[in-house]
């Protein structure tokens, strides 16, 4: 389409509708996309776009056209009707549903420098979207999430990986039994970060398929992933605080594994 066949529509219409249920994280695998960086990122992959919301008096970017070839319905609505969709201070006239993509256990072949994240119990989106933007920018195999609360389809998610939610493979498993049967069946060496350990994150070598289990943000791992056998790391703690944030700790660990596999 082009925006030469956006039609103008209002608060009632049921397009209108659609997007405030998936702003609300209620429409899993559908995702809202607002801004001009954040659709320069949707543009550079093969997300499928469902709709795109244009307000012509706050647009001020030339990327209108293409997102608008990109999706199969154009809408142009006005100042108002924006100001009530948008999450942002600034939304630069730009909103659109997208469709997350899917991924299966199944879909993943794994050699001795794979490396995946498992976060437990993630409650907040933006912790979970940072901690997709970590394991891109340490080229993870893959993020699994076990004891899900924050969806990838939050709004924030999208923000806070910096629409790397769009690109980094995410894998769910409904608990954690099936979760470490799927690691162990890959043949993955699972560290457990947890602040109480009493090894350092440093000693293991992570010469082969690596994992690393993160907890959530109050309770820590799950007591289910510390019965299943994995031994435990940490990072030392030098000052007051007892523990990192948990993407700041996944960082940590992912990028000493990758350095060790890729001899930095």
């Amino acid at each position: 389409m082009t925006v030469h066949d956006a039609r103008p529509i209002g608060a009632q219409h049921p397009r209108v509708r659609d997007l405030l249920t998936v702003r609300k994280d209620a429409s899993p695998g559908r995702i809202m996309v607002e801004g001009s960086w954040e659709h320069d990122r949707l543009l550079a992959t093969v997300t499928t776009i469902d709709a795109f919301f244009w307000c012509p008096e706050a647009s001020t970017t030339n990327a209108v056209h293409r997102i608008a070839e990109r999706a199969a319905g154009v809408y142009r609505i006005s100042e108002k009707l924006l100001t009530r969709l948008s999450r942002k201070t600034r939304s630069d006239g730009l909103i659109s549903i997208a469709r997350l993509p899917v991924w299966t256990p199944q879909t993943f072949r794994f050699t001795n420098e794979s490396l995946v994240l498992v976060a437990d119990g993630v409650e907040y989106a933006g912790n979970l979207g940072t901690l997709i933007r970590t394991a891109d920018a340490a080229n993870v195999d893959c993020l699994v999430l076990t004891s899900r609360r924050a969806r990838p389809s939050h709004p924030a998610v999208y923000s806070a990986s910096r629409g790397t939610v769009l690109s980094t493979p995410v894998v769910e498993f409904d608990d954690i039994a099936s979760a470490a049967t799927w690691l162990r069946g890959h043949h993955f060496r699972v560290h457990l970060a947890d602040p109480a350990a009493t090894g350092s994150y440093r000693v293991p070598r992570y010469d082969g398929p690596t994992a690393f289990v993160v907890g959530s943000e109050g309770a820590g791992l799950s007591r289910e992933w510390h019965e299943q056998g994995f031994g435990a790391v940490s990072i030392p703690m030098l000052g007051q605080a007892d523990s990192l944030n948990v993407a700041l700790s996944a960082g940590i660990l992912l990028f000493e594994a990758r350095a060790r596999k890729e001899g930095w």
